[in-house]
């Protein structure tokens, strides 16, 4: 069964700082691109969201972080995966072949 994609910012109440909207920035752009991968998207968490994708195909499931670092902002996702938040389009494709790989 196909599951809708619903926007991660629709009714998400933030903390107000410039930290939390910059991970909610970066998480809302990267949830973006997912659907078009065939993976689905909900954020999770108010101050600190992170969020949660999964495959609608396999049914796998991650957790991706937005966490700064020295170079900048980076994704972070199990098992192992990391990516810049520069470029959300290319964090979305590695995680969707993380997802659709066997277990």
């Amino acid at each position: 069964m196909k599951q809708s994609w619903i926007s991660p910012l629709e009714g998400h109440v933030t903390g107000t700082g410039d930290y939390s909207r910059q991970r909610l920035a970066r998480l809302g752009a990267l949830a973006a691109r997912l659907p078009g991968l065939g993976l689905s998207a909900r954020l999770l968490g108010t101050d600190d969201p992170v969020l949660s994708v999964w495959h609608q195909g396999t049914g796998r499931q991650t957790i991706v972080f937005a966490t700064p670092t020295k170079e900048g902002w980076m994704f972070l996702w199990a098992p192992g995966g990391q990516e810049s938040a520069d470029d959300p389009g290319r964090a979305a494709e590695l995680i969707g072949q993380t997802l659709s790989r066997p277990p």
